[in-house]
């Protein structure tokens, strides 16, 4: 008789925002991808205070029981998939799909459900934030990348990345540096920003007489 083979396991975790919601459809594709596949859906919770209804976008209730989170949960999950259905042109594979409510930090129980599963992939969304923003929200696919036993799927919504945004040149300085035929290379108010200048004197290492003033900000 041959050992019973161990299924393919993802573990995803779900926030029931947009991200969320995507790295849910994510974890789904990639299921049906592998007959047999296991699909295990997470949703920490920091405190049993959540959404009455996450696919309607409630307002914040007072707290409830476990057991509601579970059912929220299942809700959710219903719905997603029967969407996830109806927008594939071909009948995909539904995996087996086991849902899992936790408490305490996101990444963390994601990797350690991972690692009681054995998984085959972690599938964390992520909202791509950056500077004070992510500090105060934290970075669940971060932690998780960092604490995970098995390969990390990361998603995130198409957006256009964020570019530095170039500004042009004050007018006040560019008055300055004509005005002073380059002596003067800032106005007076951003000359307290740079800072006085200083020149140094380099010399050239093939001649003694080859110096010349390098200016350095």
């Amino acid at each position: 008789m041959e050992p019973m083979r161990k299924p393919h396991i993802i573990v995803v975790g779900v926030d029931y925002s947009e991200t969320g919601a995507l790295a849910f459809e994510r974890a789904l594709e990639a299921a049906s991808t592998h007959p047999g596949a296991e699909l295990h859906v997470v949703h920490v919770l920091t405190s049993l205070v959540a959404l009455a209804d996450p696919l309607a976008g409630a307002a914040p209730q007072a707290p409830f029981s476990l057991q509601e989170a579970t059912e929220q949960s299942d809700r959710y999950v219903k719905q997603r998939c029967a969407e996830f259905l109806a927008r594939s042109s071909d009948t995909p594979a539904v995996p087996v799909i086991r849902l899992h409510v936790r408490f305490s930090e996101p990444a963390e129980q994601l990797a350690q459900l991972a690692a009681d599963l054995e998984a085959d992939l972690i599938v964390v969304g992520t909202h791509g934030r950056r500077g004070l923003s992510r500090v105060l929200l934290g970075s669940v696919a971060e932690g998780t990348v960092r604490l995970a036993p098995c390969p990390v799927l990361v998603v995130r919504p198409k957006q256009i990345p964020l570019q530095p945004q170039i500004l042009p040149p004050c007018p006040e300085c560019v008055k300055a540096r004509a005005a002073s035929k380059g002596s003067e290379l800032w106005c007076a108010q951003h000359s307290e920003r740079h800072g006085q200048r200083h020149t140094y004197y380099q010399m050239d290492r093939a001649s003694s007489d080859g110096g010349f003033p390098l200016v350095t900000r």
